[in-house]
């Protein structure tokens, strides 16, 4: 599956630490940044695909599960660290869930919103990459 694990580097100190996210700390330039706040333990966020675009997630606060699926391999990652962004390149399916208490997830996107580069229906993201 075309996803990884990515350590995003920080400064330890006894006052507490800093991640430092700058140019070359991922594998693209950063064209946009949300994040995702009170969000509901049993909601689910997410919910498509990207042609194009490639995302950076970290839990900045909290926890919650990254369901992923490439059309052949399904796969869960749990992202509760701050300095662990799980970086999912294009054409994988994405839905997020299971969010504890207070967790904040932040995104990195390679593109500013675009929505012909969504694929919203998973049929139709398991067509699109079976084809």
């Amino acid at each position: 599956m075309n996803i990884e694990l990515i350590t995003i580097p920080k400064i330890e100190d006894y006052r507490g630490n800093i991640a430092v996210v700058e140019k070359g700390t991922f594998p693209f330039d950063i064209r946009r940044v949300y994040y995702l706040f009170d969000v509901p333990s049993s909601a689910r966020r997410g919910g498509h695909a990207h042609k194009e675009q490639c995302e950076m997630l970290v839990a900045l606060s909290g926890s919650f599960d990254v369901v992923l699926n490439d059309g052949t391999e399904n796969r869960t990652v749990t992202l509760n660290k701050p300095d662990r962004g799980l970086l999912i390149r294009s054409n994988i399916w994405r839905e997020l869930e299971n969010f504890s208490a207070g967790s904040v997830c932040l995104v990195f996107s390679s593109g500013e919103f675009d929505e012909a580069d969504y694929i919203r229906e998973l049929d139709a993201f398991l067509a699109y990459v079976q084809r």
